[in-house]
């Protein structure tokens, strides 16, 4: 992971609820699109980022694609600040 793309990923408001959004469940860009006033094409993006910086994953199940959290990365980001505790 590099921390370059988690924090370029997290400077975001739009990705940082959508991060908040995928806490309490998986789900399809369709659904997290519903939460927003943007194009899909929009959510698209913020999802494609937060995938590049490896903070969700995307997994097909059917016809629907569901994005998850990736909580690994977020320890790994945890473990990075308290070395500086």
């Amino acid at each position: 992971m590099s921390m370059n793309y988690a924090f370029k990923a997290l400077s975001d408001p739009t990705r940082r609820k959508i991060l908040d959004l995928l806490r309490e469940k998986d789900m399809t860009a369709g659904e997290i699109a519903d939460h927003f006033q943007m194009t899909k094409p929009s959510i698209s993006h913020h999802l494609s980022l937060l995938k590049q910086a490896q903070m969700v994953y995307d997994e097909r199940k059917g016809q629907n694609i569901y994005y998850s959290l990736n909580t690994t990365v977020f320890q790994d980001l945890l473990k990075w600040f308290i070395q500086f505790h």
